[in-house]
């Protein structure tokens, strides 16, 4: 019986494959007919993945916290993922817009579904189960901060208070980062130390994060839209997916984060420290730090009030309820 030619195209193309790696196509064929066909549980490893959720208490909703915490991760790997592969290109227009496009979608149904942190759990049992987590906190985050040296100079990290003096001197970014805007918020409330969250990790991360930064100097996302040329650096698809992204980073999820915080941490007549002890009433709110990625882009009025219509909002919403 004779074999269909498109079945016989592609063993002559195997074959040519296998060829020039200097391998045996009869080999890997007989690997393929002893092999076990794919599963959907075995392809994405689903015992392990619901395997790895382990609550420190007997709190119901820590399984929440627990859970939604890794979902966001691992949006955070495929912004990256993403991030990665416009850097591997190069200055493109159309790819970068593209996959800005997708990492966009990637942090809309990050901040659209943030209401399971949000209203999803119970004020007592988070209030509880929090105390078992000291000091680890989502500020510990290193794929976040990834995203942010991907995304921008180096420059547009550094706290706002000394961001301008450092501007033009020429300061490596082993300096820089000593400055970057996350450390000030975690420092202990009472003493400005800073706190052991922090200090974890920095241990873990700090040498990581710096040669990352100093890798992408030429070719994060702002560098490489400036090595565009004029006609595609004014293209109104690129400028929008570079200003969502500026919006969805630097506005959106910092303010989800601080809806929730508002919710379960705040208190009359005092504050209560977040976990960790950093300190989310000025960490959070982006008019603390107007952290923006791509300031070209937007008018002097929109970095001016920078995030403050959204926190108006949230504390507006939170005193009526």
């Amino acid at each position: 019986m004779s074999l269909p030619q498109p079945i016989v195209d592609r063993i002559k193309l195997l074959e040519e494959k296998y060829t020039a790696m200097g391998q045996d196509l009869l080999s890997y064929l007989d690997g393929l007919l002893y092999a076990d066909v794919c599963t959907y549980w075995d392809y994405i490893r689903l015992d392990t993945l619901l395997s790895l959720q382990q609550p420190r208490t007997q709190f119901p909703d820590e399984t929440v916290f627990i859970m939604y915490h890794q979902v966001t991760e691992l949006y955070f790997k495929l912004a990256l993922h993403e991030l990665k592969q416009i850097v591997e290109r190069g200055p493109d227009a159309a790819f970068m817009t593209e996959r800005l496009q997708r990492v966009n979608r990637y942090f809309s149904v990050l901040t659209s579904s943030f209401d399971i942190m949000v209203e999803g759990m119970e004020r007592e049992q988070f209030q509880k189960f929090r105390m078992s987590l000291l000091p680890a906190s989502g500020f510990q985050s290193a794929q976040y901060r990834m995203i942010e040296i991907y995304a921008t100079d180096f420059i547009h990290l550094v706290d706002k208070d000394v961001r301008e003096s450092m501007r033009n001197g020429n300061h490596p970014v082993a300096e820089l980062f000593e400055h970057i805007y996350w450390k000030a918020g975690a420092t202990e409330l009472s003493s400005g130390k800073k706190t052991l969250t922090l200090r974890q990790f920095e241990e873990k991360y700090s040498v990581e994060l710096v040669r990352l930064a100093e890798s992408l100097e030429r070719n994060n996302m702002l560098a490489l839209y400036h090595a565009l040329p004029e006609a595609d650096r004014n293209s109104d698809e690129l400028r929008v997916a570079l200003k969502q992204l500026d919006v969805n980073v630097n506005i959106n999820w910092p303010l989800v984060h601080y809806k929730s915080a508002v919710r379960y941490l705040q208190a009359n007549p005092a504050d209560i420290a977040a976990t960790g002890g950093t300190n989310w009433q000025k960490y959070l709110p982006p008019r603390f730090q107007k952290r923006i990625f791509y300031p070209e882009l937007w008018s002097a009025e929109e970095q001016e009030n920078w995030g403050k219509i959204w926190v108006e909002n949230v504390l507006s919403s939170q005193v009526k309820s």
